[in-house]
């Protein structure tokens, strides 16, 4: 459409407009003549007039996305940007601009997921300002900045994901990948709160292998360690997924068993016991192990244990391969 083709009222709208977008370009360029604004990814300003609704922007704001400028309308609206959003980040993205031109932030400032081309999200990071008013006090004209953020992101992620790995690796038994000590004492005490808020039922069993000193001195240590590393799996295959276990200590596993009472834990238990006794550990070994069973019914994590330690004791001394 050309120049000709306008009423009065949209050529003084299209003046207002320009005017609005070359005052804000002047104070930028005073503002480059000090600074240099070569950040990494950055994709340059845009520019939003907030009564007609029209965006000016680099190009690279779409480009990179994959479209060519011949994709674009001539005169781009908000909604040209914000129909490409991730559908997660649309409402935090819509909030934020609110918020700003409601005069309760003193910044737009957000990161979001916007859709290219072919289908993927790039994250950008984008932050604005509104620089004119009207007589009234409402927002004009917004100004902005907008970054490709893409490469930070999975670098974050990655960095978040090894993170996690290694918080993961903390807590488990270098040898036999269950919890270690430190992490089964911590799952109890979370169990036990969790049971003594619903007032549920919560049971734990401590088991120890019979006579392993003996496995020990008869087949070498490291055979000894393979026997608990196989103990361990074969527990593992009978528990239950909100079931907890991990090592003691030794050659003692603490299995965790939340909302359960006694008479369910003791069919659990004796389910891994008679397991045990019919496993043949790496072809030829055979051993047995006896467990102390304690269901709670007050007290700390420690104490619980304890109780749990002494039922143990009374097994042992009854004969081992025994629950008590």
């Amino acid at each position: 459409m050309s120049h000709e083709d306008l009423t009065r009222e949209e050529l003084i709208r299209r003046i207002e407009s320009l005017e609005l977008l070359n005052n804000q370009l002047l104070t930028e360029r005073e503002q480059e003549a000090a600074l240099d604004f070569a950040w990494s990814g950055n994709l340059g300003h845009w520019y939003w007039n907030v009564a007609d609704n029209q965006v000016t922007f680099n190009p690279l704001k779409v480009t990179t996305l994959g479209y060519g400028l011949n994709e674009v309308p001539r005169q781009v609206p908000f909604q040209f940007f914000t129909g490409l959003l991730h559908p997660d980040d649309y409402e935090t993205a819509m909030s934020a601009m609110r918020e700003h031109l409601q005069g309760r932030s003193v910044v737009y400032e957000v990161e979001y997921r916007i859709r290219a081309k072919d289908g993927s999200y790039l994250w950008y990071y984008d932050r604005g300002k509104v620089t004119a008013f009207d007589e009234n006090g409402r927002p004009l004209f917004v100004a902005g900045i907008v970054f490709d953020i893409t490469e930070k992101k999975k670098a974050q992620q990655e960095l978040e994901r090894q993170n996690e790995f290694l918080s993961e690796q903390m807590m488990l038994d270098s040898m036999t990948g269950v919890a270690n000590h430190g992490a089964i004492l911590e799952m109890l005490r979370r169990d036990l709160s969790l049971a003594q808020k619903s007032q549920g039922d919560l049971c734990i069993v401590l088991f120890d292998i019979d006579d392993f000193k003996l496995v020990n001195d008869t087949r070498g240590h490291l055979f000894g360690d393979r026997v608990l590393t196989g103990f361990a799996e074969l527990v593992r295959t009978i528990i239950r997924s909100g079931d907890s276990f991990g090592r003691y200590g030794g050659e003692e596993f603490l299995l965790i068993l939340p909302q359960t009472n006694k008479a369910g834990a003791l069919r659990i238990a004796e389910r891994i016991r008679t397991a045990v006794e019919e496993h043949r550990f790496f072809g030829d070994i055979r051993i047995t192990v006896s467990g102390g069973l304690k269901q709670y019914g007050g007290g700390d994590a420690e104490e619980l244990i304890e109780q749990a330690d002494r039922n143990l004791y009374l097994a042992k001394a009854a004969g081992k391969n025994r629950i008590m």
